[in-house]
C-alpha cells in the first residue's frame, strides 16, 4: 500500500472501532437499526432519531454455521449475513433494535423468514421494475410503511422537516464521497483502488455524519495537496480498471488485490459501496417521501428488469474514468448478476470497444491462485 495521509487510518480502522462505538451508543440510549442493502432509505431511520448501521455479511467466517439451515449453493453474501446473525458474532446485529431488509432477491427474502426468529425485522417489498408508475406507487407505500413502523416502535414522529434535514445531511455525505471516489478520474490516480475501497467500506461505520463529512474533507485536502505538489505513487501507464457487479468488501477484496498485483489499477467501483449508491442525490425541492421513493427506486441493481440504468451508468463511467478494461464480479449463486454478464459483456465489448472479463467467486480464499492467473492474463492483454 502506498504512503497515505495520517487521516486515512481513521477509515481503515473504522469497522473495528465501530464495534466499540456502537456499544457506547447503546449505553447512551440510542436506537440502532441494522441494514443490509443500499435500497434501505437511511434518511427515514435518521429522521426517527435512530442510527442506521450496515450489518456484517462479507466474510467466510460464519458460513459453515449458516449452512446448517441454508443450502450450500446459496449466495455467500446471504449465508454470511445469516451466519453472523444467528451466531451473534456481529456486534452491529447484536446491538440492533430492529433489522430492515428488502426483497432484492428470493434468497434474501426467504432468509429473512428465518432471521426474524432471532431479531425483530421489517421487510420492504421492493418492486422488480423501476420504470412504471405502479412500481413508484408500490415503493412509496413501502416507504410509508417503514415510516409508520419506526414511529410506532420508537414512539417518535417523523415530520417532513426532520426528513428534509436527514435528506440534506445524507446528500452532503454523498457529495463528499463522490468527490473522494472521483479521484480515480485523475491520470494517474493518486491512490490505489484497494485504498479507495477501504475508505468507501469504512464510511459505512461512521455513525456521526457531520464528523464523517469533516474527516472526508480533510482526507481529500491532504491527498489533493500531495498530488498538486507533484507526488505520483502510481505509474501513468497502468491499465485502468472499472469493477462492476456484486457488492465487494471484506473477503471479496481478493479480486482488487489480484488486479493490483498484476499491474493494473482499479479507478472506479460501480458496485453498491461505490458509485451506484452515491451518484444520484435525493431531490430537496419536492415532497420528501416522493424524493426518497424516486432516488432509491432508481438504483440500477440487477434485480430490476429491465435494468437499462446499469448500462447508462457504465457508459458514463467508462468515459469519465478513461477505463481500459471492465471486471464484472458475480458471487456464486447470485443469478441476477450472473445472467446480466452476457448483456454487460456485449455492451462493453461492442458499444464501448474496450476489454471485458467476468469473475464468479465466493468469500473463500480457495480461488486466489486462479484469480491471480486469470486477472493477470487480462491485465497483460491490456
Amino acid at each position: 500500500m502506498t504512503k497515505l495521509p495520517k487521516s486515512f487510518d481513521e477509515f481503515s480502522n473504522a469497522k473495528r472501532e465501530g464495534f466499540l462505538k456502537v456499544k457506547e451508543l447503546k449505553e447512551q440510549g440510542k436506537d440502532i437499526i441494522g441494514t443490509y442493502c443500499t435500497y434501505t432509505p437511511k434518511e427515514l431511520i435518521m429522521a426517527a432519531g435512530a442510527i442506521p448501521i450496515g450489518l456484517c455479511g462479507t466474510s467466510e467466517e460464519p458460513i459453515q454455521e449458516a449452512e446448517k439451515d441454508l443450502p450450500r449453493n446459496l449466495c455467500p453474501l446471504i449465508k454470511s449475513s445469516y451466519g453472523f446473525g444467528v451466531t451473534d458474532t456481529c456486534p452491529y446485529f447484536y446491538f440492533s433494535d430492529l433489522i430492515v431488509g428488502e426483497t432484492t432477491c428470493d434468497g434474501k427474502k426467504k432468509m429473512y423468514e428465518l432471521l426474524k426468529e432471532k431479531k425483530a425485522m421489517h421487510v420492504m417489498q421492493l418492486p422488480q421494475n423501476n420504470e412504471d408508475k405502479e412500481s413508484f406507487n408500490l415503493w412509496k407505500k413501502e416507504m410509508k410503511k417503514l415510516k409508520e413502523k419506526l414511529e410506532k416502535q420508537f414512539d417518535v414522529e417523523i415530520t417532513d422537516e426532520k426528513l428534509k434535514e436527514a435528506i440534506n445531511l445524507r446528500n452532503r455525505e454523498r457529495e463528499i464521497m463522490k468527490q473522494f471516489y472521483e479521484l480515480g478520474t485523475l491520470c494517474p490516480p493518486p491512490i490505489e483502488g484497494s485504498e479507495i475501497l477501504e475508505v468507501l467500506y469504512g464510511a459505512e461505520f461512521k455513525f456521526n455524519k457531520e464528523e464523517h463529512i469533516k474527516e472526508m474533507g480533510s482526507l481529500l485536502e491532504d491527498i489533493k495537496e500531495d498530488y498538486q505538489q507533484g507526488e505520483r505513487k502510481i505509474a501513468e501507464d497502468k491499465p485502468r480498471i472499472l469493477i462492476t457487479g456484486c457488492p465487494i468488501a471484506g473477503d471479496s477484496e481478493k479480486v482488487v488485490k489480484a488486479i493490483e498485483n498484476s499491474g493494473g489499477v482499479v479507478v472506479c467501483f460501480e458496485n453498491c459501496f461505490g458509485v451506484k449508491a452515491n451518484e444520484e442525490l435525493v431531490a430537496e425541492n419536492i415532497n420528501p417521501i416522493d424524493a426518497l421513493t424516486k432516488k432509491y427506486l432508481n438504483i440500477p441493481c440487477s434485480v430490476m428488469s429491465p435494468n437499462d440504468g446499469r448500462l447508462d451508468l457504465l457508459s458514463e463511467l467508462i468515459d469519465r474514468y478513461q477505463v481500459d478494461g471492465v471486471v464484472d464480479i458475480a458471487l456464486q449463486g447470485c443469478h441476477t448478476y450472473n445472467i446480466e454478464t452476457a448483456t454487460i459483456k456485449e455492451f462493453v465489448n461492442n458499444e464501448k470497444n474496450i476489454s471485458y472479463t467476468n469473475i464468479e467467486t465466493d468469500y473463500s480464499q480457495t480461488d486466489t491462485g486462479q484469480l491471480a492467473t486469470r486477472l493477470g492474463a487480462f491485465i497483460e492483454m491490456l
